[in-house]
């Protein structure tokens, strides 16, 4: 059992989104288009086109049967949109459609990375205008770790400031000092980051922001230079690459969940277990992860992580084998030792 690769480029959800509003009214206006010279038109790859279209025929309005989904008719390679699903129609909301929609801006607003936040907050203002008897009572929305930490990174970086920050890092569980010139604010698996040119590593890195101890706005702009790079977070904030170290083990049935959280580069059956293979920062961390697991999990490689494992392992339960504080006994020949 493997993992597919990842098909084509990379591709957010924002975008898809995008394409897929602007794909119907596109197609409605071009009925029997060749496939070829609408994914063209698009900017997009055929297959990319024949994906959208497939994702086309499951939306549509509530209910989502026969008579309310989008549905089209295909002449060889050529494509017409034969039902729109009422989307050609002035938009009619009701209160609950309304409120939805006012949440959905709200939470895009604060939402930290929004390129253009005041397109959404345009958006935002005429839908409440147009919408304010419907939705009644103001709306105040507040996202999971939205601190105060969150709201101060995203102050400095909007002001192009320089920072002075204490971080903590928890892949070699050590705390260090370091000035950054900000990039952006992102929201990541619900976590904000700040990505930033780190003049420490002198390279691009990104801070989560509940890791972040201390923060210091310097009287001095960000400076980003030229050969600084931002990330792809389009398949997440880590990235595994043949570089980085290679661990495999063997994993119970109450440790699968590790395959769904964590990119792998095989997994495979082994009985009534899985051979799970993925790339890690460094053995530190795998070893502080592979103790926080359950007893299913074994280290098959490498040998030292093994050996890591097993030795710290070791020492815990040395640790709890004399208790702290015992009186120390007497043997009938005066030697003392714990009890």
């Amino acid at each position: 059992m493997t993992r597919p690769a990842a098909r084509g480029g990379p591709r957010t959800s924002a975008d898809r989104l995008a394409r897929l509003l602007n794909l119907v009214p596109y197609l409605l206006a071009r009925p029997g288009i060749e496939i070829a010279e609408a994914a063209r038109d698009l900017g997009v790859t055929e297959r990319q086109l024949r994906e959208d279209l497939e994702l086309l025929w499951v939306c549509g309005l509530p209910g989502y049967g026969p008579g309310d989904l989008i549905d089209m008719a295909f002449d060889g390679d050529r494509v017409t949109i034969t039902y729109d699903a009422g989307i050609d129609r002035p938009l009619r909301l009701t209160p609950d459609e309304a409120l939805a929609l006012v949440v959905a801006l709200r939470m895009l607003a604060e939402t930290p990375g929004v390129t253009n936040r005041e397109a959404v907050e345009r958006a935002l203002a005429k839908i409440e205008s147009a919408a304010g008897d419907l939705v009644g009572a103001p709306v105040a929305v507040r996202l999971p770790g939205d601190t105060e930490r969150v709201r101060e990174l995203s102050a400095a970086v909007e002001r192009g400031r320089a920072l002075r920050i204490t971080y903590y890092t928890a892949a070699r569980d050590e705390t260090t000092e370091r000035i950054i010139d900000p990039l952006r604010m992102l929201m990541v698996g619900g976590r904000a980051y700040v990505e930033a040119w780190c003049r420490r590593v002198e390279g691009v890195r990104l801070f989560r922001a509940d890791r972040i101890d201390a923060v210091t706005e310097l009287d001095e702009p960000a400076t980003v230079p030229p050969q600084a790079r931002r990330h792809d977070l389009s398949d997440g904030v880590f990235r595994p690459s043949p570089d980085l170290p290679l661990i495999t083990l063997r994993i119970g049935r109450g440790e699968r969940w590790i395959t769904e959280y964590y990119p792998c580069e095989r997994v495979e059956a082994d009985g009534d277990r899985w051979l799970v293979s993925l790339r890690v920062t460094d053995l530190g961390w795998a070893r502080r992860f592979v103790l926080g697991l359950g007893p299913e999990v074994t280290v098959v490689a490498p040998a030292e992580l093994a050996e890591q494992v097993r030795a710290q392992a070791a020492a815990a339960l040395e640790a709890y084998a004399a208790p702290v504080g015992a009186a120390p006994s007497v043997d009938p020949a005066g030697e003392s030792g714990p009890r």
